[in-house]
């Protein structure tokens, strides 16, 4: 199936997949805990069975039963050596068992593993496996391709890449939001959207997790922005057990139901997930016979993504802030960093700029001495875990720029493409690669561009340099010109052309960027320079410009011009900028911090590099290694908690911060022992896992390193955990709490088997924390389990309380101390 006739085949009616597999293998024999590929190989009449019932109830294309088909999960199985071979032969008895009656999409699904910056996977080594499981999909017979379940945005950009890098069949790539409409990585529906359809998606959407009400919320914030088909494929509610068996609490009728409110979100894909079955799919497919998905309707907006926030630029919306010292240029310390590969400087430079209002972090690390192609990708990785925001490359060099693109998980800009030829066209072609926005430089062969020449001879660089985007497929908006400013030393005229590029692009509806920081190069007293210039600009349509964030009344000034000019809806920003002491107004004052306040900055701004010598200087001017712990470690995680409860940090920063309190207290042991002291009172003892049959354990492995980094004893089993071993391991160790995980609606019944022989075994005490994507607060009371922990840090809340010496809990009745689910 060509992307066209994919495109074509969405703009009448309602594509329908299919329903649920697990859940129906499981119904026809298949046992807990074994690969369902194999399975499916050696029973492959099961699942033609299956399929055959989904295309008869309506199912316009089915998945091929490849979901945990990449060499990483079937590893697990010790099955990773066939994995071409086991992806081909199940690609092939899906096709047998739909012919030409419906489509078959090749499934790519999570490794389990978290993919650089966010975990020890290289990312190329992601889209490695994930392009071997692509040609094997395609030497099966598939029509094109969908990426689901995807809680990482960065392991979905892989699995794009390594699919495009492969074959041109289309590829439909599916997250999964949780009900606070962020996935598990902290990347919202707008993020998402922005990354994938500029990388190349044919459709973007969302599955599992929620059920269509949700889901429909989901939708209706992409539609605005999406210049590709959506899809929705919901949960049947949320899981409930009757009887000792899992259900789920929506019937097929009013799961139909549902079904219009996501075409009109904006839906054109639709199918079910979790706890649906031919019936779900025959009532959707009757549901949506004469809806008309929504037209895609052209966007003119210009927008850049990191992994979590999306920033748009545009004559009406707030002054696009780019900050500008990540760059050696006349910076011999920073220079001298980058020779020697120093990444936690350059994080705490993009931290710090984020902090004062910067938007786009701009990151240019050329220099003598410096490897910038590699430099620059582990920069644009460091910058991008130390504060999140979306990143411009800087740089001339087309390979530099093509590696850090790569690796950047958002859409990114490239600063930038000049009027060179050569130069011109092979920039473009990256920048088109990877989804990128793009600068534009007007400088060419000649040299133009500099002090020397006019308007009219940039305006004729810009066009040739947008016609070449064009050519490339970047939209004429997705091109920001930079308007040349110079420094004050340049004149008059000078400065009066970069104005008139700037009054040109306003009328031409091209975005404007320029470097208002340059102006005032060298100068003591920046901020009347940059302030004043900036004013000028901006009454000319400037819609974005580097500025020094370090001065504060310039950062200022960008408030109160957009405020003035009607970019700031009832002055919000700016009156939150300036409400309180504690805005962000004040916050770029800064103070000198005594030693020990710099260990408690160490964990709150996960400087783990930084965090030894942190101990060692408050150490050498007389802190006690107790007093550190007690007042600057613990303190500091527990900040670092209450912001991911208030969605200020996700779960890249909590992993971070707690690796860095971990550095903090394996430097004070020594200190601690010499004296005789722990590191503080131990938490209690907890037995954790994965309950038997399921294979999943990401989640259960999150939790097991924020409780040891909360100073818990973890004894952590594993995955696919049998209910006597669990017992056995509680008693053995003296366990407090038995943590049970499951993500999967056929394992969660795994759960109350554990907590029943608890009981029968005589462990009256033990505390039961139950969680995973398929469990709720509501499923946590009816197994009689002490609370449910919706994430990581909801898993430490509830340890904790468990370790305060309450009471035990009768489990035949309500728990009172349930933790809320977050």
């Amino acid at each position: 199936m060509t992307k066209e006739a994919f495109r074509q085949r969405l703009r009448d009616t309602v594509l329908v997949l299919d329903g649920a597999t697990g859940t129906e293998l499981a119904l026809r024999g298949m046992p807990a805990g074994v690969s369902p590929e194999a399975w499916v190989l050696d029973h492959p009449d099961v699942m033609q069975e299956i399929q055959q019932a989904y295309v008869a109830a309506g199912s316009d294309a089915v998945y091929s039963c490849t979901f945990g088909g990449n060499r990483f999960k079937l590893q697990e199985f010790g099955l990773e050596a066939r994995t071409a071979e086991i992806n081909t032969a199940l690609a092939r008895i899906s096709r047998q068992a739909v012919g030409d009656r419906a489509l078959v999409f090749g499934d790519l699904a999570p490794t389990g593993l978290f993919v650089e910056p966010f975990g020890d996977l290289p990312f190329d080594a992601a889209v490695a496996a994930y392009a071997e499981q692509a040609r094997a999909l395609v030497a099966g017979g598939v029509d094109g391709f969908v990426i689901e379940t995807m809680m990482d945005l960065q392991e979905a950009r892989a699995a794009l890449i390594g699919v495009r890098e492969t074959c041109d069949l289309p590829v439909m790539v599916s997250m999964t939001f949780g009900t606070d409409g962020r996935t598990l990585n902290g990347s919202d529906p707008l993020s998402a959207l922005i990354t994938l359809q500029s990388l190349g998606a044919d459709a973007v959407g969302c599955n599992c997790s929620t059920g269509p009400q949700d889901m429909a919320k989901v939708i209706a914030t992409m539609k605005p922005y999406a210049t590709v088909p959506l899809l929705a494929k919901p949960n049947a509610g949320m899981p409930r057990l009757v009887n000792g068996v899992t259900t789920f609490d929506m019937a097929a009728k009013e799961f139909g139901g549902h079904m219009p409110r996501l075409v009109e979100a904006g839906a054109a894909i639709l199918g079910g997930c979790c706890g649906t079955n031919p019936d779900y799919i025959q009532a959707l497919k009757h549901s949506t016979a004469d809806l008309t998905p929504l037209a895609i309707v052209p966007q003119r907006y210009t927008a850049v993504s990191s992994y979590r926030e999306t920033v748009c630029f545009g004559n009406d919306l707030p002054l696009t802030v780019f900050g500008g010292k990540i760059n050696p240029s006349g910076n011999p310390t920073l220079t001298q960093r980058l020779r020697n590969a120093d990444m936690a400087w350059v994080r705490k430079m993009a931290q710090e700029q984020a902090r004062h209002g910067a938007a786009i972090i701009d990151i240019n690390v050329h220099a003598a001495g410096v490897d910038e192609a590699a430099i620059l990708r582990a920069a644009v990785l460091s910058a991008t875990k130390g504060c999140g925001k979306p990143v411009a490359v800087d740089t001339v060099d087309v390979d530099a720029a093509a590696q850090a693109l790569r690796v950047f998980p958002g859409r990114g800009i490239v600063n930038s493409v000049c009027a060179k030829q050569d130069a011109m066209e092979a920039m473009c072609a990256v920048a088109a690669r990877y989804g990128a926005v793009i600068v534009c430089m007007p400088v060419d062969d000649s040299g133009g561009g500099g002090t020397g020449g006019g308007t009219a001879e940039a305006i004729a660089r810009i066009e040739k340099i947008i016609a070449c985007a064009e050519h490339y497929g970047i939209a004429r908006h997705d091109c920001l010109v930079d308007c040349l400013v110079f420094t004050a030393a340049a004149g008059p005229a000078a400065h009066r052309r970069s104005l008139e590029l700037i009054d040109w692009c306003a009328r031409r509806g091209v975005n404007s960027l320029a470097g208002i920081s340059n102006l005032s190069y060298a100068l003591q007293t920046p901020q009347w320079f940059d302030g004043t210039f900036l004013s000028m600009a901006a009454g000319r349509g400037l819609t974005a410009a580097f500025i020094d964030t370090a001065c504060d009344a310039t950062v200022n000034s960008v408030y109160a011009l957009d405020a003035l000019a009607g970019r700031d809806a009832r002055m919000a920003r700016y009156i939150a900028r300036f409400s309180s002491q504690g805005g962000a107004g004040a916050a770029v004052k800064t103070t000198t911090r005594t030693a020990a306040e710099r260990v408690f900055d160490a964990v709150v701004s996960g400087d783990e590099e930084g965090m030894e010598q942190a101990i060692h200087q408050a150490l050498d001017v007389g802190e006690l290694p107790r007093t550190l712990v007690d007042d600057r470690l613990i303190p500091a995680i527990n900040l670092v908690g209450d912001k991911f409860d208030r969605k200020e940090y996700f779960l890249p920063q909590l992993i971070t911060c707690a690796d860095t309190m971990r550095k903090g207290f394996s430097v004070l042991q020594p200190f601690l022992d010499a004296a005789s002291e722990a590191p503080g009172r131990k938490g209690a003892k907890v037995v954790l896992a994965t309950v038997q049959g399921d294979i999943h354990d990401i989640g259960k492995n999150i939790v097991a390193l924020m409780l040891n980094n909360y100073n818990f004893d973890v004894i952590d089993l594993g995955k696919d955990v049998a209910a006597e071993d669990i017992i056995r391991a509680a008693k053995h160790h003296g366990a407090d709490i038995i943590a049970l995980s499951a993500l999967m609606t056929t394992t969660m019944v795994e759960m109350k088997k554990v907590i029943d022989l608890a009981r029968r075994e005589g462990l009256e005490r033990v505390r039961f924390m139950v969680g995973g994507a398929v469990v709720d607060q509501h499923y946590a009371d009816e197994i009689g389990a002490s609370g449910y922990a919706g994430d990581a840090i909801g898993a430490v809340r509830l340890a904790q309380q468990f370790s305060e010496n309450v009471p035990p809990v009768d489990s035949s009745a309500k728990d009172d101390s349930h933790a809320q689910d977050t």
